[in-house]
C-alpha cells in the first residue's frame, strides 16, 4: 500500500486520492493552497458582496439557511454569518438520533448564544432502525441516514419557504483528499451529494419493499426536483472556499466566545469534533478501519501534520495507539439495531477492500499493510513541513458531569442558568 510521504493517507482511501512523483497526495498538495496566491481577505469581500445579494428585501425574512449539528463548525459558519456579516439565518438540523448529551447542550448553547431560530427534524424512529439496518447489509454502512438527512434536509426547507443561499462548512472532499482545488470554488450541488455525500446511493436505491421501505416513507430523503430548485434559485456555497479553514483553532475561538464544550473521543485524540454523535468517532469510525484499513486518527493527524502542529512520526504514533481499539458503543449499536456481533461483521466482510484486507485459510481477516510499516519511507525528509504550530486539543469542563452512555432521541433546545441539563426529566438529571 502507498501511503503519502508528508500525511498519513493510504492509496485506498474511499473518496480517492492521486499522489505526484514525490509521494505527496493530492490532499497536501491542495491544502499548500491556503498559504500560497490566494488572498484571503480578497475572498472575505466575494463573499461579502455574494450575500448581499441575497439579503431578505423586507429585512423580515431569513437571508439564508445554514445546516446545523451542534459542532464547532457549526458555531463558526453561524458565527460568521450573523455576527460577522450581520446575516439572519434559519438554522435547519436533521436529527442523526444517535445523540450525546454534550451534543444536545452544543446545539441548545448555539441557538440560545447566537439567538437564532431552529427548525429539526426527526424521522420515525423505528424507520431509522430499518433504513440503517438495510444500510448495513447493502453498504457496510451504519451512517446513510445522518448523511442523506443532513445533506437533503437543509435543502428541502430553502426549497419550501424560498430562502436561496444555503451555506455550508468546508469542502470535505477538497480538504481531505483534494479532489477539488480551492481555484475551483465548488458548490454544493444535488450531483455532489449523490456521486460523493452518498456514493451513488440515494433514497430510491435504497427502497425495499420488503422491509417496508418504499418511497412514499422516504420522503425526508428524497431531494427536490430540478424545476423546484430552479424556482427558489438555491444555491449551496461552501464557507470553506472564502475563509482560510481551520477547524482546531476555529473551535477554540468558539469555545472561547460561547462555551462550546469538548470532549474526549474513543478512536481518535481530536476532542472538537462529532462530539454530538455517540458513534461517529466509535462505530461508525470501526467500520471504516474494517473496511478500509484507516480511520478518523488518520483523518485528525493528516491535517494537524499539514497544518504544521503535529509531525509524521508523531502522527504515526498516534495512528498506532487509536486504530485497531474495538469501541465500547459497538455493544450499544448492535442492540440498538438489531444485529449480533457475527451479523455485524458478515455485513463488512463483503465490502472489505481486497488491498487492504486478506483472509487465510481458517476464515480469519488481517490487513496486508498499515501505515506503521511506512515511518522510514525514501522521500519523507525531502517533503516534511516544519513544526511551526504545536498546541493540544482542550478538553473542557463538563456541565453535566456523569456517564454519557444513553442515546437521546431529542433534549432541551435552550439554555439559561437553571437549566444546563440535556435531558428533561429529573430522574434522567440526577
Amino acid at each position: 500500500m502507498q501511503y503519502c510521504t508528508r500525511c498519513l493517507y493510504p492509496e485506498n482511501h474511499p473518496i480517492g486520492i492521486t499522489f505526484d512523483d514525490q509521494g505527496v497526495c493530492s490532499g497536501c498538495r491542495v491544502h499548500e493552497e491556503k498559504d500560497g496566491e490566494i488572498n484571503w481577505e480578497e475572498r472575505l469581500v466575494e463573499l461579502k458582496t455574494l450575500v448581499d445579494q441575497y439579503r431578505s428585501k423586507n429585512k423580515k425574512g431569513y437571508d439564508c439557511v445554514i445546516p446545523v449539528s451542534g459542532n464547532g463548525d457549526s458555531y463558526f459558519v453561524t458565527h460568521i454569518l450573523k455576527k460577522v456579516l450581520g446575516l439572519n439565518p434559519l438554522l435547519v438540523t436533521y436529527n442523526i438520533q444517535y445523540n450525546t448529551k454534550i451534543g444536545i447542550r452544543n446545539l441548545a448553547n448555539l441557538l440560545t448564544k447566537l439567538d437564532c431560530d431552529h427548525l429539526q427534524y426527526t424521522v420515525n424512529p423505528n424507520l431509522v432502525k430499518k433504513i440503517t439496518w438495510l444500510a448495513m447489509h447493502k453498504m457496510g454502512d451504519m451512517y446513510w441516514h445522518c448523511l442523506a438527512g443532513e445533506q437533503t434536509f437543509p435543502v428541502q426547507i430553502a426549497t419550501k419557504m424560498e430562502i436561496p443561499l444555503i451555506v455550508w462548512g468546508v469542502n470535505g472532499w477538497l480538504d481531505q483528499v483534494g479532489m477539488f482545488s480551492h481555484w475551483d470554488k465548488v458548490e454544493m450541488t444535488k450531483k455532489v451529494r449523490k456521486e460523493h455525500g452518498l456514493r451513488g446511493f440515494d433514497a430510491e436505491l435504497m427502497s425495499d419493499p420488503t422491509t417496508g421501505i418504499t418511497p412514499k416513507v422516504m420522503q425526508a430523503f428524497i431531494y427536490p426536483k430540478d424545476e423546484e430548485l430552479e424556482k427558489a434559485h438555491v444555491r449551496g456555497i461552501y464557507l470553506g472556499n472564502f475563509i482560510r479553514w481551520d477547524a482546531q483553532k476555529q473551535t477554540e475561538l468558539m469555545i472561547k466566545l460561547y462555551g462550546y464544550e469538548t470532549t474526549d473521543q474513543e478512536r481518535t485524540f481530536n476532542k472538537y469534533e462529532t462530539v454530538h454523535c455517540h458513534f461517529n468517532a466509535g462505530t461508525h469510525d470501526y467500520i471504516k478501519f474494517l473496511k478500509y484499513g484507516y480511520s478518523k486518527v488518520y483523518d485528525h493527524a493528516a491535517r494537524d501534520i499539514r497544518l504544521k502542529r503535529i509531525i509524521r512520526e508523531q502522527g504515526i504514533k498516534l495512528v498506532k495507539e487509536y486504530e485497531t481499539k474495538r469501541p465500547q458503543d459497538l455493544d450499544r449499536f448492535l442492540e440498538w439495531v438489531g444485529m449480533t456481533e457475527k451479523e455485524f461483521l458478515d455485513c463488512l466482510d463483503s465490502h472489505r477492500d481486497p488491498r487492504m484486507w486478506e483472509k487465510n485459510e481458517k476464515g480469519e481477516w488481517s490487513r496486508k499493510d498499515s501505515v506503521v510499516n511506512h515511518i522510514k519511507d525514501k522521500g519523507i525528509d525531502v517533503v516534511r513541513l516544519d513544526l511551526t504550530d504545536p498546541h493540544p486539543y482542550v478538553k473542557t469542563p463538563s456541565r453535566e458531569p456523569g456517564l454519557d452512555d444513553k442515546l437521546i432521541l431529542t433534549g432541551r433546545i435552550y439554555m439559561n442558568e437553571r437549566n444546563e441539563y440535556a435531558v428533561s426529566s429529573e430522574e434522567e438529571q440526577k
